[in-house]
């Protein structure tokens, strides 16, 4: 059990995660998504938890698996061609995770994907939400259209989600 770890969850509040993500970014988000997703066929999702439960800290549950529960959660797998992505992101642990769908394996590289998470996490630390967030929409995107070409169908909703 991480002392540290779980003040900083306990510190976190609705208030702070609505005051880095507040209704301007997350229209800037799913904006980033509409406008990514018509330039391939893959299909992204943008979501943000300020902190775990008491349970998941105890179980020192890491933001990678909480990544995943939250993938299945919102259902990126449920795609055609197996092309969801989430972008997940984790305040109080200052983690940014990316969860593929199988259709990238063999595509895009583990290092790919946690170079976009570095990234993203960069500008979270400079207080720059909104910029960390678009460009990270951005990047994912260029990866997804090297191997999904455009097809006009949306099968996952663009909004972001505050978990």
């Amino acid at each position: 059990m991480n002392i540290k770890r779980m003040l900083r969850h306990f510190w976190m509040t609705r208030w702070y995660v609505n005051s880095v993500f507040p209704a301007s970014v997350l229209h800037a988000i799913e904006q980033a998504v509409r406008q990514a997703e018509f330039t391939h066929g893959g299909e992204i999702r943008f979501a943000v938890e300020g902190e775990l439960t008491t349970r998941e800290l105890l179980n020192d549950l890491p933001p990678r698996e909480r990544a995943l529960q939250v993938f299945g959660q919102l259902r990126v797998w449920d795609t055609a061609n197996n092309n969801g992505v989430l972008i997940y992101v984790l305040l109080a642990d200052h983690d940014v995770e990316i969860v593929a769908d199988r259709g990238y394996v063999g595509r895009v590289s583990n290092e790919e994907w946690a170079t976009v998470c570095r990234r993203m996490e960069e500008a979270f630390k400079q207080r720059d939400f909104e910029r960390g967030a678009v460009q990270g929409v951005a990047e994912v995107s260029r990866l997804v259209a090297r191997h999904f070409p455009a097809i006009d169908r949306n099968e996952l909703p663009d909004s972001p989600v505050l978990l």
